[in-house]
């Protein structure tokens, strides 16, 4: 009889804990606290350029310390068009970046010492860890809403020119 008593008390737990799982489900939760997207500083104007034809020419915020190409466009929720990011190495290396805590999908354009585009990274996945490598050494790289680089139309060899503080 003991041993009877046990499995039905065990059996009605076992019927209880789903029921009590699904009344918490069922309770409203608090939406996620929606953060305000970083907001985009104009701090530069850079080109994209084949030959002598300037193809289009864009605002930038330019990364040029440890802690900015760090953060690159970590965060930001929106980025404005015709605007992209700017990172500024100190010399020429292969580049690897990731798209952690990015939530928007970007090109990632590689470019050598020289200022020539060396390879572009399309449509990254938002979040992803994995590394997006330059295909060589690259000392200049520029981020930019993903489709952005096959609209423009670029392609290896095109170059960028670039000035800081907006007058070309």
């Amino acid at each position: 009889m003991r041993r009877s008593a046990t499995l039905t008390a065990l059996a009605a737990l076992a019927v209880a804990a789903p029921l009590a799982g699904c009344a918490q489900d069922d309770e409203p939760t608090a939406p996620p606290v929606a953060r305000p997207s970083i907001p985009f500083e104009v701090e530069g104007r850079l080109s994209f350029v084949r030959g002598a034809d300037t193809l289009r020419t864009i605002d930038v915020e330019i990364a040029d310390t440890d802690s900015t190409r760090q953060r690159g466009l970590m965060e930001r929720t929106e980025i404005p068009p015709e605007t992209g990011m700017l990172f500024v190495f100190p010399g020429a290396q292969q580049q690897a970046f990731y798209m952690a805590n990015t939530p928007r999908s970007l090109d990632i354009q590689f470019y050598g010492p020289d200022s020539t585009l060396l390879n572009i990274a399309h449509g990254t996945t938002p979040y992803s860890t994995d590394n997006v490598l330059s295909d060589g050494a690259a000392q200049f790289v520029v981020e930019v809403p993903a489709g952005y680089s096959r609209r423009l139309g670029l392609v290896e060899g095109d170059r960028i020119t670039w000035s800081a503080g907006g007058a070309e």
